[in-house]
């Protein structure tokens, strides 16, 4: 179908304007962490947060009060999560996956690579562009819990202290 009435897509103009605004103003108060880096959390409260936004556009069927109340739902959930993740370690784990080594002293931890999925040719793509040439020289590159790489390299390793809560490999090869 084309075309249904113009009463539909004035629905359409005047809820999404103000379901748009809306969603605006929720994520504004929920804070920063609701749009940061996303972890698989963060990914779904997102994808859902469209969602509902796409169904109070598009679904006649869903009141504005109805898509309000969920947007505002889906954000309470992310910052009571986020609260958890932040304040308990029980929590973040349960939330969020806890990051993982990849390499260790220039050498590639090849269960680590298995296990996560990553190919060597991706980590050596991140020490690049990190600027090292030469991964003999890394100290470590992580496998954050949002899917990006980090690397340390060896001038820049010092006390490895941010290196605490990473998973470290059994062994490496």
């Amino acid at each position: 179908m084309w075309f249904g009435s113009w009463s539909d897509l004035l629905r359409v103009v005047l809820v999404g304007a103000v379901a748009y605004i809306w969603l605006v103003l929720v994520l504004r108060v929920s804070g920063k962490r609701t749009l940061a880096k996303l972890n698989a959390f963060d990914l779904v409260v997102t994808v859902a947060l469209g969602s509902t936004l796409a169904t109070i556009l598009l679904s006649s069927d869903v009141s504005w009060a109805e898509g309000a109340v969920a947007l505002v739902l889906l954000a309470a959930l992310q910052y009571s999560a986020a609260l958890l993740s932040s304040r308990s370690a029980r929590g973040r784990a349960a939330l969020t996956a806890a990051p993982t080594l990849l390499v260790v002293d220039g050498r590639m931890v090849d269960r680590a690579l298995t296990k996560q999925r990553v190919s060597e040719g991706d980590v050596r793509q991140a020490v690049r562009a990190s600027g090292i040439g030469d991964i003999a020289r890394v100290a470590a590159v992580v496998l954050e819990s949002d899917g990006s790489l980090s690397v340390v390299g060896g001038a820049q390793y010092g006390d490895g202290s941010a290196l605490t809560d990473v998973s470290r490999p059994d062994s490496t090869s």
